[in-house]
């Protein structure tokens, strides 16, 4: 199996599910996340896992069936070390309130930066690079500074080719 090319956000599944790919609007969306988990294109992190299945809804029940096979362990020495590397840089941040801060290490989303720069990754989010915010950290922002791709759903659906048909 080849490696991942890209490694998805908890806001992929989350506005997805939530708003234009809803699993009885568009099933295809899904099967697709699926087959390309599968043949090693994409897959997310336990941490999504976790924030995914905390909803308790149909999201939650897909995760841990369905594309459960496709969250990857943040368990390794050289994730963890990335991964407080990016913290540092972030509490480093003057721009950054501490609120802002505190938010970004509770979630995934260093997570998912730290996996994506040990692996040689793409992050997929909706997020946008925001060089003058304040009240959050935005996932590109980290990503830019520590020179890790990234891109949003659509984006990455071209590019592997997905049509809904």
């Amino acid at each position: 199996m080849a490696e991942p090319t890209y490694v998805l956000d908890a806001n992929v599944f989350i506005e997805a599910a939530r708003r234009y790919y809803a699993f009885d609007l568009a099933p295809r969306f899904w099967d697709s996340l699926v087959d390309h988990a599968e043949t090693g294109n994409i897959c997310s992190i336990d941490r999504v896992k976790d924030e995914l299945v905390r909803g308790k809804d149909g999201l939650a029940a897909w995760a841990k069936s369905d594309f459960s096979h496709a969250f990857r362990s943040t368990d390794d020495e050289a994730v963890i070390e990335a991964y407080a590397e990016m913290m540092g840089w972030v509490n480093g941040q003057r721009q950054f309130r501490e609120f802002a801060k505190a938010e970004f290490a509770e979630v995934a989303d260093g997570w998912i930066v730290a996996y994506a720069s040990v692996n040689g990754l793409i992050v997929v989010t909706h997020e946008e690079f925001a060089p003058d915010v304040k009240k959050r950290v935005p996932i590109p922002n980290v990503c830019k500074a520590f020179g890790v791709e990234y891109a949003d759903t659509f984006e990455m659906l071209r590019i592997l080719k997905v049509q809904f048909r």
